[in-house]
């Protein structure tokens, strides 16, 4: 059970309303970068390979690839450096954490697209 004050300093720390992401997501993460006095979004795209945490120390991870060298990144999801967060696909996995796909290369690292995982699996009933 949370103590009374320690929820009510997570309520008021919490981000607004976020996208419902899941393991297995490509997601775009603008991550807001402050250099000197100059401040800029910059987004970040990858697949979602783990979830952890629960309430204001929930965290995720975004895996991408730059010049063929896999690169991950931490993101606390009520962080006030996310200035937004957009699924561009949703995908398909059966595992809860892909740390897998770090060993993978190449056409290896995608994830089956959601939509295409519900109408196969559809077709096949059909056929049945």
């Amino acid at each position: 059970m949370i103590h009374p004050l320690i929820k009510i300093v997570e309520e008021s720390v919490k981000a607004e309303k976020l996208p419902d992401f899941r393991v297995g997501d490509t997601v775009r993460v603008h991550v807001r970068i402050i250099e000197g006095e100059k401040k800029r979004v910059q987004p970040y795209e990858g697949v979602v390979i783990a979830r952890r945490g629960k309430g204001t120390g929930e965290s995720f991870t975004v895996r991408r690839i730059v010049n063929n060298e896999g690169v991950e990144r931490v993101f606390p999801v009520h962080s006030p450096k996310i200035a937004k967060l957009e699924i561009v696909r949703s995908g398909h996995v059966r595992r809860a954490k892909l740390y897998y796909l770090r060993d993978r290369i190449g056409k290896a690292t995608r994830v089956k697209d959601k939509r295409r995982a519900v109408a196969a699996k559809a077709e096949t009933a059909a056929a049945k």
